[in-house]
């Protein structure tokens, strides 16, 4: 594990870089609770992680969208329609305020970058593109290439052999403690994003570093 600092920065991609509030609104727009978004989207991980476990890879947008059907029915008159629209949603995420100045400040620290999603690559590049960010990110990595989602080591070791980096050279950042906790475990450095206050669950491996947004993460690193 590298508490030192890293030569590969893997981010995480899913709320760690993405603003999910349009999700939200999305669901407001017809006509049912907001909140129903965070339950949705944590029913997608459940789901996917139990299909990980058992040995499948499984597709994110399908996990989601055959999800949606069983919160919509009974409270919207056209279910296809309303899937459409909430699943359409993802194409209008943009990265949190604090992201593009972070990626920059960790390239001018002399780190390499990449993501690493449980999403599709399509998702983040178009996530990256539209805040004109793409080139600051150098290689856009997605489960859909690996044998198993995150949190499986399986995922870690993917981006590692695609970068030609040893696991104690990089370091995971997200904003999800399973996703450090997996990481940890797989022998990367890690550091949770603090985003939305909270404290980090103590039966999960603690993070090496914990910042509040991704510039902090790059002074934290260019001290190191």
């Amino acid at each position: 594990m590298a508490a030192h600092r890293p030569e590969l920065v893997v981010l995480d991609v899913n709320e760690t870089l993405s603003d999910m509030s349009p999700l939200r609104r999305r669901f407001a727009d017809l006509g049912v609770p907001q909140e129903w978004a965070g339950t949705w989207f944590a029913s997608l991980l459940r789901d996917g992680f139990a299909l990980t476990v058992t040995g499948d890879n499984p597709d994110f947008a399908q996990v989601g969208r055959e999800l949606l059907p069983g919160f919509l029915a009974g409270s919207v008159e056209d279910v296809p329609a309303a899937v459409d629209h909430v699943m359409d949603g993802f194409g209008d995420l943009a990265l949190h305020d604090d992201v593009v100045p972070g990626l920059r400040a960790l390239r001018e620290a002399g780190l390499r970058v990449v993501t690493l999603s449980n999403g599709s690559t399509a998702v983040a590049q178009g996530l990256l593109e539209r805040a004109g960010a793409a080139d600051l990110v150098e290689r856009l990595l997605s489960v859909e290439d690996a044998p198993r989602w995150k949190p499986a080591p399986e995922a870690y070791r993917h981006a590692l052999d695609v970068c030609g980096v040893a696991a104690e050279r990089a370091m995971l950042v997200a904003v999800h403690p399973w996703d450090v906790h997996g990481a940890h475990r797989a022998g990367l450095g890690t550091a949770w994003v603090a985003r939305g206050g909270g404290g980090y669950p103590g039966h999960l491996s603690a993070p090496d570093l914990t910042v509040e947004d991704l510039p902090a993460l790059a002074r934290a690193l260019a001290e190191g």
